[in-house]
C-alpha cells in the first residue's frame, strides 16, 4: 500500500507524504514516530500543531494493544487462551482485551460470520467457533463450548491504530498519517497540503500498476492478500474459510475502508475467504470502500 503520488519519471515514486515532490514538512510543522509492534513496522505522521506528547500517546496506545493481544509471549490473551485450550472458563481484567472482543463481536456481524479469530485453534469440527464463545464485559468472564483459542492477526493492527488515533485526536491532531505495515493504514482529517488523503494500492503481481486509488479522510484502509511479498512472511497464518475451516489459495487481493480499522481489517479478511456471491453482497453494500480481485481466475473478480 503507498500513498498516491505523482510520478517522477523513474520506476520509483516522490515521497509518500508529499505531493507534486515538495516536502509537507519544508511548509507544514511535522513531527515522526518510528518503532516496532504488532509484528511489524509503525509509522505515526503528525502534522500541524497539537499537544506535544501526542505522538507518545499514540505510540503507548499501540504497545498496550500489542502487550494485550499478542499471542507471541505472555500476555492477557495468550492467558485467557491457556483457559480455553483447557476447557475451562477464562475471566481477565485487561480492559483493551475486553474492548478487542466487543470489537470483534461487532465484526463478526457485519460480514456474516466470514470473520473469526477463533478459526483454526484446533477444535478440529469444521464448526465456526466464535457462535460458541460466551464473553461477559462487565465481570470479564469468557467460556466456550469447546476448546478454543484467539489469534488476532491483521485485526490487532486495525485495532491498534484506532487506539493511536483516538489518542492523537485527543490530544489536538487534526492531520495525521499512520500505518502498520504496508497493508494497514488510517488517516486523521486531510491531507496537510489540503484535501483527502490520496492513497493507491499496487498490483502485488505488476508493481508499475495500481489495482485501485481512492481518497480518505477521517478513515482507514486495510489490504489482505494471499499473494505478494507479505504472503510469504515466516510465521504468517493462512487464511481460513470460517464455514468450513478450508485453507484459501487462490491468488487474490482484497482492500476495505472504513472509519474504523478493525473493521476496515475484518471485511478485508471477510472478502479474501468469503465465495463469490458472499463477496458481491459485501461489495454492494459499500461499492467505493470495498474491493476484491482474483488472479487465478478473471473471471471470479467481484465488482459492483
Amino acid at each position: 500500500m503507498q500513498e498516491r503520488r505523482e510520478h517522477d519519471g523513474s520506476k520509483g515514486f516522490a515521497d509518500p507524504l508529499s505531493r507534486h515532490g515538495h516536502m509537507t514538512d519544508a511548509l507544514v510543522e511535522t513531527r515522526v514516530e518510528r518503532f516496532a509492534a504488532m509484528g511489524t513496522r509503525i509509522e505515526l505522521h503528525q502534522f500541524g500543531r497539537a499537544a506535544p506528547d501526542a505522538l507518545l500517546a499514540a505510540r503507548r496506545a499501540i504497545e498496550a494493544v500489542d502487550d494485550a493481544l499478542t499471542i507471541h509471549r505472555p500476555s492477557a490473551t495468550t492467558a485467557v487462551n491457556d483457559r480455553l485450550m483447557a476447557g475451562e472458563v477464562a475471566t481477565t481484567e485487561d480492559a483493551v482485551l475486553l474492548d478487542a472482543l466487543a470489537a470483534i463481536a461487532e465484526a463478526w456481524r457485519a460480514t456474516g460470520g466470514l470473520f473469526d479469530p477463533t478459526v483454526g485453534s484446533g477444535s478440529g469440527s469444521g464448526e465456526a467457533a466464535w457462535p460458541a464463545m460466551s464473553i461477559d464485559p462487565g465481570s470479564g468472564r469468557i467460556e466456550a463450548a469447546r476448546p478454543v483459542a484467539f489469534d488476532f492477526g491483521g485485526f490487532g493492527k486495525g485495532f491498534a491504530l484506532d487506539r493511536a488515533a483516538a489518542a492523537m485526536r485527543a490530544a489536538g491532531v487534526t492531520s495525521a498519517f499512520l500505518s502498520a505495515g504496508e497493508s494497514s493504514v488510517a488517516v486523521i482529517g486531510d491531507h496537510p497540503l489540503g484535501g483527502a488523503w490520496p492513497i493507491a494500492i499496487p498490483h502485488p503481481l505488476d508493481p508499475e500498476s495500481w489495482l485501485v486509488e481512492l481518497s480518505l479522510r477521517d478513515e482507514a484502509l486495510s489490504v489482505s492478500s494471499t499473494v505478494g511479498a507479505g504472503a510469504g512472511a515466516p510465521g504468517r497464518s493462512p487464511m481460513i474459510r470460517p464455514s468450513d475451516n478450508m485453507f484459501i489459495t487462490a491468488a487474490a487481493t482484497t482492500v476495505a475502508v472504513d472509519a474504523s480499522g478493525a473493521a476496515a481489517e475484518a471485511m478485508s479478511t471477510a472478502l479474501l475467504v468469503a465465495d463469490v456471491d458472499a463477496i458481491q453482497r459485501m461489495i454492494e453494500a459499500a461499492p467505493t470502500r470495498r474491493f476484491a480481485f482474483a488472479f487465478d481466475d478473471p473471471s471470479r473478480r467481484a465488482t459492483a
